[in-house]
């Protein structure tokens, strides 16, 4: 058989990927990630040029078009390495294990990430953005590649060597130190590191840029109704206001940007992404559950409405909308003051005062639109709507971003969790079918024949392999619709995902890894397997199906399964923080580095809020006839609980729980419709009153059985 020949083609136009698809008339020779990819490098003995971005990232672009699309460039890029491409999004357990190396070389990371490897996959130096020429205090890309080539040429064993060192960081990294379930001390030093970071004039996180970080609010806001965060509600609530009034929310489409790059949240950075709208949509329904008001309930519709009209994929979401237009970042939704005059004619006046609207504008000459007006009379609020919809439908002839249409499995669970809590709290049913019709597509055109759950779909093909992210995140969406609807086969498709996520990502002493123990195309072996809790942007795989499992036993009363949730969460907390963490990565980990407190536990939120929720959640079982009103009504009122930690069984009259469940024989207590309270293997008397099941269910800190 013959080495594979080093082609003198970009291969990129084979892929499906958008991201991989914007670089396919690059002059550069890419290739895609794979074995194909790798022993090439192999055959040649050249150094790798690994280059990883998304499609809709900014600087992913500037360096594409400064870089990648000049012939000089490329032309020394041809000549000295292999090059290859990554959709982050589409291999992130391939961006994870570069990111990390990066990491441990003691540099702050992001996207466009820029690694130089060995040509079996070993990483030996690397950064993020490099300019065309010498600025900022960074060299140039040519001169980082004449650099990096000399290296190898004249020194190759020692950057071996370097690579090798790097190799063993890496498998310490990816190392877990067992601990204990943390108790409420842990939870409350956790959650009181957290609060000491926010900003309690702007909500957030104190500083510049500025991210939503879902996971963190939410472990807050749980944490809060249980009395271990104080101000954990109240820190959530003025997130979501300051977001939601600011240039970070797109005030005519409906949409969150990733993060506004200044304190204040006016200017983003304007893509939109699928997994920050679907984490902000759930706390939009937990904070109007616990206090109602107009603004959470129209921006909740506003987003759906923004998710239903620009992000379908089928009966799912996209991916992402870019944050650039005619090569330019944000001109699709920024606006001149003489542009808004002409849409709106007299009506200009009121809407300009809303909205921040001025001749000099607030961003480089024009203007991000942000409400900064309380709310005003009923009329004046109806013209500004009447405002808005002009202007929206003005946008609409402007050229828009790009989209990146493949369907993540796992950010899609995380958007049908969303949509079902919405559906009921804002009483929507129709956004229940959205989320219903959206987990049937992952599962018809992403499912395995294994019984694992693929990453990532385009165009009729899967791109990418099955991660534990996508297992817990889709196992979690059919619980939420299990509780939500009763239906057998969404519990029975969540357990199958939990049997899938034991077999492929399991790990001996419990916990999981991130990616399959099949993988083939996953560089340096067993020993750099990642296993990480720690959230980012996104809640972590193992803090997902720590979760899931916690919320499995409520519902079953399993024993097994409880002893499986306390092992997976167990496995990672006697583990210190990681190394180093990007700069632009939203990630929770960088918080936790930097906080007063020494509480390192902080970093994995959703594997803390996963404790919580197996230690002290409330199980309420609503009994009776399938179609009594009342019963409806006990239910609707239990899944609309603003404590994340309620979960929600609902019992046909008559019909028999598991002997371990905690309301075994309630079912059949003559009491009619009925809901229990369990919590801590202790249940309620029955209650038929919605009311008083609303006002048990409502308050923080106040839960009682």
């Amino acid at each position: 058989m013959s080495a594979p020949s080093l082609d003198a083609a970009n291969l990129l136009d084979r892929e499906v990927s958008p991201y991989l698809l914007q670089h396919a008339g690059n002059p550069v020779h890419w290739r895609p990630w794979g074995e194909a990819a790798l022993a090439a490098a192999r055959a040649a003995s050249r150094p790798i040029l690994l280059s990883i971005g998304y499609a809709a990232c900014h600087w992913c672009h500037v360096m594409a078009h400064e870089s990648f699309e000049n012939a000089e460039t490329a032309a020394l890029m041809n000549r000295l390495f292999v090059n290859i491409k990554v959709d982050r999004e589409e291999r992130p357990d391939i961006d994870h294990l570069y990111m990390t190396a990066l990491h441990a070389l003691g540099e702050q990371g992001g996207w466009p990430l820029t690694m130089f490897l060995t040509p079996d996959g070993a990483p030996f130096w690397g950064g993020t953005y490099f300019p065309p020429e010498p600025r900022w205090g960074r060299p140039s890309f040519r001169q980082v590649l004449e650099a990096i080539a000399a290296a190898w040429q004249s020194g190759e064993a020692a950057v071996h060597r370097n690579a090798a060192a790097l190799t063993r960081a890496l498998a310490q990294m990816a190392s877990t130190r067992s601990g204990g379930v943390p108790d409420q001390a842990t939870l409350h030093a956790a959650a009181a590191s957290l609060l000491g970071a926010t900003d309690q004039h702007q909500g957030g996180l104190r500083g510049a840029p500025k991210f939503p970080n879902p996971p963190i609010f939410r472990f807050l806001w749980q944490a809060a109704y249980r009395g271990v965060a104080p101000g954990g509600e109240s820190a959530t609530h003025l997130l979501l206001e300051r977001m939601s009034q600011g240039g970070i929310y797109d005030h005519l489409g409906g949409g969150y940007a990733r993060y506004s790059t200044d304190a204040d949240w006016l200017v983003p950075h304007f893509e939109k992404m699928l997994y920050d709208n679907a984490q902000i949509l759930e706390l939009l329904a937990l904070a109007h559950a616990a206090r109602p008001g107009m603004l959470y309930a129209d921006r909740a519709a506003e987003t759906v409405a923004w998710l239903v009209r620009e992000m379908r994929v089928g009966d799912a979401f996209a991916a992402s909308q870019d944050a650039d237009s005619e090569g330019e970042e944000g001109r699709f939704y920024v606006w001149t003051e003489a542009e808004i005059d002409a849409a709106l004619g007299a009506e200009a006046a009121l809407f300009k005062s809303a909205y921040d609207v001025t001749k000099a504008g607030n961003w480089e000459g024009r203007t991000i639109l942000r409400r900064n007006a309380p709310p005003l009379a009923s009329a004046d609020e109806a013209t500004l709507a009447r405002c808005r919809a002009i202007l929206l439908e003005a946008r609409a002839r402007r050229v828009p971003p790009a989209r990146d249409d493949k369907v993540l499995a796992d950010w899609n669970g995380l958007t049908i969790v969303a949509l079902t809590r919405a559906a009921v709290v804002f009483r929507r049913p129709d956004w229940l079918a959205l989320a219903e019709k959206a987990f049937d597509f992952i599962l018809r055109e992403l499912g395995a024949t294994d019984g694992r759950v693929q990453h990532a779909w385009r165009a009729g093909r899967v791109s990418a392999a099955g991660l534990l992210d996508d297992q817990a995140a889709l196992a979690r969406a059919g619980l939420a619709l299990y509780e939500a609807t009763g239906a057998p086969d969404r519990l029975a498709a969540a357990r199958a995902l939990v049997e899938s996520a034991r077999r492929w990502f399991g790990a001996d002493g419990g916990g999981f890894y991130v990616t399959a123990s099949d993988a083939a195309d996953v560089p340096l072996g067993p020993a750099v397997r990642p296993r990480s809790a720690g959230d980012n942007a996104t809640p972590s795989g193992a803090g997902l199906m720590a979760d899931v499992l916690a919320r499995l036993y409520h519902l079953t009363g399993e024993d097994a399964v409880r002893v499986e949730a306390e092992a997976a969460i167990a496995a990672f907390t006697g583990q210190p923080l990681p190394g180093g963490v990007a700069e632009d990565q939203p990630a929770v980990s960088r918080v936790g580095t930097a906080l007063a407190s020494p509480s390192r536990l902080s970093a994995f939120p959703t594997l803390l809020a996963a404790a919580d929720l197996l230690a002290h959640g409330t199980a309420v079982v609503i009994t009776g006839p399938a179609e009594d009103p009342c019963a409806r009504r006990l239910h609707d009122v239990a899944l609309a609980a603003p404590d994340p930690a309620v979960v929600v069984l609902r019992v046909l009259a008559g019909t028999p729980l598991p002997p371990g469940h905690p309301a075994a024989g309630k079912t059949a207590s003559g009491h009619g419709s009925a809901a229990y309270l369990c919590r801590e293997q202790i249940c309620s008397l029955p209650i038929s009153d919605p009311a008083e099941l609303a006002a048990r269910l409502g308050a923080a800190g106040t839960m009682s059985v």
